[in-house]
């Protein structure tokens, strides 16, 4: 019997948290240790799907052709490092489009079902809103992950996500929670960045993953070359920061049934 896919959303109302950053080099991290991926780019910016090669700019098909033409999101699929549903500019009118359609928070959700028995994971990268994109994903996700930037005032942003998420999970998806959250552009030889991964777990406790993302210039690099950090530089620390957020999304979310098959 095949089994359902896990679907995440990587959530953050702010911008420059490494949202996307951390969608590709989690999904192809996860694509290394045996799971079948699909990133799905709902983000009209279309980082996601350029940081593979995408073309975004000549794509016949897109993400708002799935959400509001009810296209099936095969049609939109590219097999890169991982396969990703592909977005482009013109998603930034779907919202509006949607927004006097009947079960318009549930349109993801139902793309995704013919799909859901074809992965393993399935990664869905936001807009840095807490709009209808975000909450088509919530609705469609059995977890969140937060990537939040080590400083104060990116913290602050979170009251803000699970205020929404919890009107997500009392009206849409009771099942949907913070899985994990991702500390990103740490710096660990400043005060200030020590301090806001202190208040972070304070706050949170478990949900902190304990794997903390710094800064390189690799990530700036992999994208323009069309390529994770994992396949743009191996061995290098970028590329073992997402090896260790993996083995710790694994650790925490995929079945033991689940990693005996993919192992």
């Amino acid at each position: 019997m095949s089994r359902q896919a896990l679907v995440l959303a990587l959530a953050n109302q702010k911008g420059g948290v490494a949202k996307t950053t951390t969608t590709v080099n989690l999904g192809v991290a996860l694509r290394q240790q045996g799971y079948r991926v699909l990133a799905v780019d709902l983000d009209p910016q279309s980082n996601l799907s350029m940081s593979q090669g995408i073309d975004v700019e000549h794509l016949e098909t897109t993400m708002y052709d799935v959400l509001v033409r009810g296209v099936p999101l095969t049609e939109t699929l590219h097999v890169r490092e991982i396969d990703v549903a592909a977005a482009g500019i013109e998603l930034a009118g779907a919202e509006l489009a949607l927004s006097s359609t009947m079960g318009r928070e549930r349109a993801l959700e139902r793309a995704l079902k013919p799909l859901r028995h074809a992965y393993d994971v399935i990664l869905l990268d936001t807009p840095p809103s807490l709009g209808l994109l975000t909450i088509n994903a919530m609705v469609a996700s059995q977890g969140v992950i937060v990537p939040v930037q080590c400083e104060y005032l990116s913290l602050r942003g979170l009251a803000q996500l699970q205020a929404t998420l919890e009107q997500v999970r009392e009206h849409l998806n009771p099942d949907v929670r913070i899985m994990g959250i991702v500390p990103t552009m740490y710096d660990g030889r400043t005060v200030h960045g020590r301090e806001a991964v202190d208040v972070l777990v304070q706050s949170f406790g478990d949900i902190v993953f304990d794997v903390r993302i710094g800064k390189t210039i690799r990530f700036a690099e992999a994208p323009v070359r069309g390529r994770s950090v994992l396949s743009y530089d191996p061995d290098g620390q970028a590329a073992r920061w997402y090896r260790q957020l993996a083995r710790e999304v694994i650790a925490r979310e995929l079945s033991p049934e689940l990693q005996e098959v993919r192992a």
